[in-house]
């Protein structure tokens, strides 16, 4: 089975990619650096041809309000056009746990994207996510002002990236347009000050 992995060659992607070719499976890693683009369509033709599952974990180079949304829906409209003329019969989405519930800017792009999957008419699955803990030091970072941190209080639930990809091949059970509320986050919650200490 040919499987293209876009952003393959990210955090998750190029571990999911090395699971699914211990699988047994083809996989094509794409990205723009591998010229798959899609932004701009580049490649999008030649990589999904006669590929059976799309699985997206693009991210977008900014998470500035306005930019993540168009990078959401503008990827996200070019993919599943192109994977819907290859005859592509499933799209495998990873996105994140109450997106729906903030106003947060980058959850708002996802929003978006998920709404675009659900009515491409292709069968997809949606698997949402905690944030990772990979991505805490960015956290931190971006709460940073010289020497103060400013961290919210709020409580989490984090995952590392390694709990997380070993759910992304779980398509094969499905055989029809399906959204997928299925999280792989532990079940403990911490506030980010004591994840950053740990």
């Amino acid at each position: 089975m040919k499987i293209v992995v876009i952003g393959g060659t990210g955090l998750i992607g190029s571990k999911t990619v090395a699971i699914l070719r211990q699988g047994g499976h083809e996989v094509l890693a794409a990205s723009p650096n591998s010229g798959v683009n899609t932004i701009t369509g580049e490649g999008l033709k030649e990589a999904l041809a006669d590929a059976q599952v799309v699985i997206d974990l693009a991210n977008s180079p900014s998470f500035e309000d306005k930019a993540v949304l168009e990078f959401f829906e503008t990827s996200g409209r070019n993919l599943l056009a192109a994977e819907a003329a290859a005859g592509v019969r499933h799209h495998v989405a990873l996105s994140i746990v109450a997106i729906d519930r903030t106003d947060n800017g980058y959850f708002r792009a996802k929003v978006a994207q998920e709404k675009l999957i659900e009515a491409s008419g292709i069968a997809y699955t949606i698997i949402r996510s905690t944030q990772f803990l990979e991505f805490l030091r960015s956290i931190a970072d971006s709460g940073a002002a010289g020497n103060i941190v400013r961290i919210s209080p709020g409580l989490f639930q984090p995952i590392a990236a390694d709990d997380v990809q070993p759910t992304l091949p779980m398509w094969r059970s499905r055989r029809r347009a399906t959204a997928s509320s299925r999280s792989p986050a532990r079940n403990e919650h911490r506030s980010t000050k004591s994840s950053l200490a740990i």
